[in-house]
């Protein structure tokens, strides 16, 4: 097994490892991940359902901006619908769903999401919401999957490239988990993150990156514009 230089497993997947199209199936609890975000966020304005399913069944639950949570809140269901492959000893890990913030003035309708400017983090949450039933794989806390090798822009207005999987600053605590009878779902925020956090990360760990959050405010909510949080070193001298 490859690992960074944090110690951390690094897995690598080909378009050729992606399993054949295969109908959704599993146990679905949209009904109860809806109680969920819900009681924990604010009343679900829209849920974007996919006409074909591969897999799983993706939908996208919006919560619209509030006076106390002044950002729109996406949050997956049917991700949870089958277990994941976790490893060997990982425990608690085989279910989960995720979620993305975005600013109160991010365009969000079916005409604006014919812009790939408005409509990616939407297309990356039911990406990786699938990703691991296609690839037979898991996904969980401190991952990060980016845009390609080498990972390129999300959109050509912003220099993020690469997502991480987060529990939800924003969200608060009660969100991070929903215990149901038969299985414990896991939600995960998606922090975009620029390639120079990439590499921190892979050399020291994820809590690497926390200080910088910190010092520049990075939370779970989206900006396409927020500043590199590692600190590239100055060279001085004579050329």
């Amino acid at each position: 097994m490859e690992k960074s230089e944090s110690g951390s497993p690094i897995y690598r997947y080909k378009e050729t490892d992606k399993k054949k199209f295969e109908g959704a199936s599993g146990e679905p609890s949209i009904e109860e991940i809806s109680n969920h975000i819900e009681k924990n966020i604010g009343e679900i304005h829209m849920v974007f359902h996919e006409l074909v399913s591969d897999q799983v069944h993706i939908d996208v639950h919006w919560v619209k901006p509030t006076k106390e949570r002044p950002f729109h809140t996406l949050v997956t269901s049917g991700m949870s619908d089958k277990p994941m492959n976790t490893p060997d000893g990982v425990e608690g890990c085989d279910y989960a769903e995720l979620s993305i913030c975005l600013p109160e003035e991010w365009k969000i309708s079916d005409e604006d999401f014919k812009d790939e400017k408005n409509y990616w983090p939407i297309r990356w949450l039911k990406y990786l919401a699938r990703f691991p039933h296609e690839y037979n794989t898991w996904l969980s806390y401190g991952h990060t999957i980016p845009n390609g090798n080498p990972a390129e822009p999300f959109a050509e207005n912003t220099g993020l490239n690469t997502m991480m999987l987060l529990p939800t600053i924003v969200l608060g605590e009660n969100f991070h988990t929903l215990k149901l009878q038969n299985k414990s779902i896991n939600f995960y925020s998606l922090i975009p993150i620029y390639t120079d956090e990439v590499n921190l990360k892979m050399k020291k760990g994820v809590e690497a990156l926390f200080d910088g959050f910190d010092k520049f405010q990075v939370t779970d909510i989206l900006h396409i514009d927020r500043p590199n949080t590692v600190k590239k070193k100055k060279l001085f001298g004579l050329f």
